[in-house]
């Protein structure tokens, strides 16, 4: 690249010998580290854990090599903004990296990124082999992959993720894991997910984070999500919270690792075989799916990974997770050579606690999309707190906007209007709603579980109020998007103690001199489950 000058720097620093700070990573994984200043040689530079919004100037890799730590420094040029960490931005740029090389295959472009990332782990390499034993794995493919992309792929929590179109934060490592243990698949059944896929996707994660937090409630040995600097530009991830090993990232991409791994087997059994995908193809049909409204998630044929969750849970649940996560344990323990791991009496319930709660917070609760990514403003004053469980269920719908969203950018948008509708001319203090349903697949927060809402009058104290985009006096919302109310939010509020089990489902105009939720709604809605009279 005539724009870029690169320097290599390569120093052993052996990890014990740095003070904490200079030694934040967690082998093997990679840390990314930017230096602030564009002026500066590497030498002046500080090494920074990786939660910062820097330059391009200094790119700085953590690699692990036997039992040292090897510091590679890319010094480059100050000629660009650094690129946009969007699941967009790393599809294109693998599509860069097939272009310039037309006759590789998924199989072998997913080693190179696997070995780029230095990614060959014990249990990586136990069921998809080290990656440099490959020899169409060559210098000219490994720096079209540099070329290609400025971000690594396989390190820690608040680095190797994207922003997926659909609004949701997607660590790449699961997902391509996934990929290549379902290329490699051959022979086996249909429909079963391929040899590895499980333990390389979710396994691990799930089973050494219950592990590791064994003294905290089982719901925090998961996740967090957190929030991006901005949607449109995403460049900087900022973690809610301290991560566990199973962040919503990692999550995200191991549902969707797994989804796409087996589906990427099951064609290799095919006979006869079709002609292999291109691996930007495979990513673009499930992230960049459009809907419309003649074409909902319901009409959608194939994966998309706004029902990740379904479909997930569909291909795993059928496989024992308690199980597959206990053999995956036992699996990196004889690899790493510490099987008396396995004599810790509370192994066991740590994972049949943890995977209770994954259950609940990831297959049974729909996906909701936080406040910061569609980019709320601040309350004005501060929030009154509920007492759940509450005996109350309202159902609305906005009336304006009128039309169904259909995507994140279009349902955020609607979000950010009535929030600045509520704010600014009815004079409330944040958008009136507990939460609000899309047409893209996916729940939006509101007010949320634990704070009043300004949705029903008289009624904030005793019920949420959960509303979807749209106006339904003739016309019915979508078949997704009510059953994503129906059955999965109000199974999740009840099941985690929000709402009480033996609620009342009410619509907005049995309380309030209003045509709320519409007439066509409400004649829906009047023959649901707990529907008050």
């Amino acid at each position: 690249n005539d724009r870029m000058f690169i320097f290599y720097c390569l120093m052993v620093i052996l990890g014990f010998n740095l003070p904490p700070a200079y030694c934040q990573f967690q082998p093997p994984t990679l840390l990314f580290i930017e230096c602030f200043s564009v002026n500066r040689p590497p030498a002046y530079c500080s090494l920074v854990h990786s939660n910062v919004n820097c330059p391009p100037s200094y790119v700085y890799w953590f690699a692990p090599v036997s039992n040292t730590n090897l510091l590679i420094v890319h010094w480059l040029a100050p000629v660009s903004t650094p690129h946009l960490r969007s699941m967009e931005s790393f599809i294109s740029a693998v599509e860069q990296v097939e272009q310039s090389n037309p006759t590789l295959t998924p199989l072998a472009l997913v080693r190179a990124l696997r070995r780029i990332a230095g990614h060959d782990d014990p249990l990586t390499v136990h069921y998809l082999g080290a990656s440099n034993r490959h020899p169409v794995l060559s210098a000219t493919l490994d720096q079209a992959i540099l070329n290609a992309s400025s971000f690594s792929f396989f390190d820690k929590a608040e680095r190797g993720v994207v922003l997926a179109p659909d609004g949701t934060t997607v660590a790449l490592a699961p997902l391509l894991l996934g990929i290549e243990a379902g290329l490699r698949q051959e022979g086996g059944a249909s429909g079963v997910a391929a040899f590895g896929v499980f333990p390389l996707t979710l396994g691990r994660s799930l089973g050494l984070s219950f592990l590791s937090l064994q003294d905290f409630s089982a719901d925090l040995r998961l996740g967090p999500g957190g929030c991006w600097d901005s949607v449109e530009q995403p460049r900087v991830f900022r973690l809610s919270r301290t991560p566990t090993l199973a962040t919503d990232a990692l999550i995200n991409g191991g549902m969707d690792g797994a989804i796409l791994g087996t589906a990427l087997g099951n064609l290799s059994r095919a006979a006869p075989p079709p002609p292999p995908t291109r691996l930007s193809a495979t990513l673009r049909g499930y992230y960049g799916y459009v809907l419309s409204e003649d074409r909902g998630l319901e009409e959608l044929r194939g994966h998309a990974s706004a029902k990740r969750r379904q479909s997930s849970r569909s291909l795993l649940e059928p496989l024992d997770p308690e199980r597959q996560v206990m053999e995956t344990l036992v699996m990196v323990w004889k690899l790493e050579k510490t099987e008396w791991i396995a004599l810790d009496d509370g192994v066991e319930v740590s994972v049949k606690e943890g995977l209770k709660a994954f259950t609940h917070m990831y297959w049974d609760c729909p996906p909701i999309i936080s406040r910061c990514q569609w980019g709320a403003e601040v309350i004005r004053g501060t929030h009154s707190p509920l007492s759940p469980p509450l005996p109350y269920l309202y159902i609305h719908h906005t009336y304006q906007p009128s039309t169904p969203c259909l995507s994140f950018p279009a349902c955020s948008r609607d979000m950010r209007a009535m929030q600045r509708f509520h704010q600014d001319e009815r004079g409330w203090k944040d958008i009136g709603y507990s939460f609000v349903v899309g047409s893209d697949g996916y729940v939006y927060e509101g007010r949320g579980w634990h704070n009043r809402g300004a949705h029903t009058r008289d009624r904030n104290t005793v019920g949420y109020g959960v509303a979807i985009i749209g106006n339904y006096i003739s016309t019915l919302p979508s078949r997704y998007s009510m059953d994503l109310l129906r059955h999965r939010l109000v199974q999740c509020a009840v099941d985690g103690g929000r709402l009480a089990v033996n609620y009342t489902l009410l619509g907005h105009r049995q309380v309030v001199n209003t045509s709320c939720p519409g007439d066509a709604f409400y004649s829906e809605i009047s023959t649901w489950d707990r529907f008050g009279k």
